[in-house]
């Protein structure tokens, strides 16, 4: 059910994104599509949380993610041409679907992408396509990490150094397990190897880069935060005060836009404490260089026995992105010609 919401709020946004439109409205209808929908359902269970577990947000080109600017921030206008990543997530009891999606404006099948925006695009969805091959049950995160690595290279490209996929568990949208994308010396000694177990949901996060793979932080203001529950403190501003209560009151420990409060300039104001002193963790807008591309595909899928059940996730238009690169190692190649739907199991007849 969050899956669907999270989905159609996807196609929403998707469809809305057009030559003109600014980055703020696209924001907005994406998060208010959101709060109407889940809105709708489990009208009954007056105590039920249910909403934006991911606020979207739109990042273009060279920008990362996390870029959901607020009303007094300056805004993006899009053109023919910009490379987009629409990032979201809906929960419904605080059971979470994510997703991203990523594509160029006025892409057609007469007026294909070529060149790197159309390599990074590829690159990006072959590796999405083999993530959902290799999270499976017994297998590690290290398998994954290593052919993202692989796919990203056969494209002259490179996965942003350090990114995590989470497992997904009730009201927790960063899950113990993790698969880390291009770790460095370092985060390849401190990540801890895990093995995929049945049942276990994760969001599967790929993010590709037409450069080095170093995303920095950004000059644009960070807006987007999530309570940290393990953290407290007592706050001594009147207005942190009433920011943070409002925040546990409506959020829970789900991230959110600081554009969701009631005032935002005080929310803008109130926000600073809090963040001092971690009880809120930013989520940073961070950028690769100038000139270079970024693309990304999120999905949220469940290990089941019988394979992955992959519940949020835009179709893939292939034919409008043309790279002369692809995939040149022959497992890889394999992998991805495999099939990753479910087998059917035959139905157990109810006693």
């Amino acid at each position: 059910m969050g899956g669907d919401i999270a989905n159609q709020a996807l196609g929403v946004v998707v469809g809305a994104a057009q030559p003109g439109m600014s980055v703020l409205s696209l924001c907005e209808k994406g998060d208010a599509y959101m709060v109407a929908e889940t809105g709708k359902v489990f009208k009954k269970e007056k105590d039920m949380k249910k909403g934006i577990a991911f606020p979207t947000s739109v990042s273009v080109n060279n920008c990362v993610c996390h870029f959901s600017p607020l009303k007094s921030d300056p805004d993006y206008t899009l053109k023919d041409g910009d490379l987009v990543k629409i990032d979201l997530g809906v929960h419904v009891d605080g059971f979470i679907a994510n997703v991203a999606h990523s594509f160029v404006v006025g892409a057609s099948k007469e007026k294909p992408v070529t060149g790197r925006k159309a390599d990074v695009i590829k690159a990006a969805h072959l590796c999405a396509e083999a993530a959902l091959r290799l999270v499976k049950p017994g297998s590690q995160n290290t398998q994954v990490t290593e052919a993202w690595n692989k796919i990203a290279q056969s494209f002259k490209c490179s996965p942003i150094e350090g990114m995590l996929s989470h497992q997904l568990k009730q009201h927790v949208i960063d899950g113990e397990k993790t698969i880390i994308q291009n770790p460095s010396d370092q985060q390849r000694k401190d990540h801890e190897k895990a093995e995929f177990e049945v049942h276990e949901v994760y969001a599967v996060d790929v993010l590709i880069s037409t450069g080095e793979g170093k995303a920095k932080d950004g000059v644009q203001r960070t807006t987007i935060y999530k309570r940290d529950p393990h953290k407290q403190y007592g706050l001594k501003m009147k207005t942190s005060r009433m920011f943070f209560s409002e925040v546990e009151r409506r959020f829970d420990a789900m991230p959110f836009t600081l554009r969701a409060l009631e005032d935002e300039a005080k929310a803008r104001l109130g926000v600073v404490e809090c963040a001092k002193h971690e009880l809120l963790q930013p989520f940073s807008v961070l950028n690769e260089k100038e000139g270079e591309f970024v693309a990304q595909f999120k999905f949220t899928v469940m290990l089941m026995a019988n394979g992955p059940h992959k519940i949020t996730g835009a179709p893939f238009e292939a034919e409008l992105y043309k790279s002369e690169y692809e995939v040149q190692d022959a497992e890889l190649r394999t992998l991805l010609q495999s099939s990753a739907s479910r087998r059917t199991q035959k139905k157990k007849k109810k006693k």
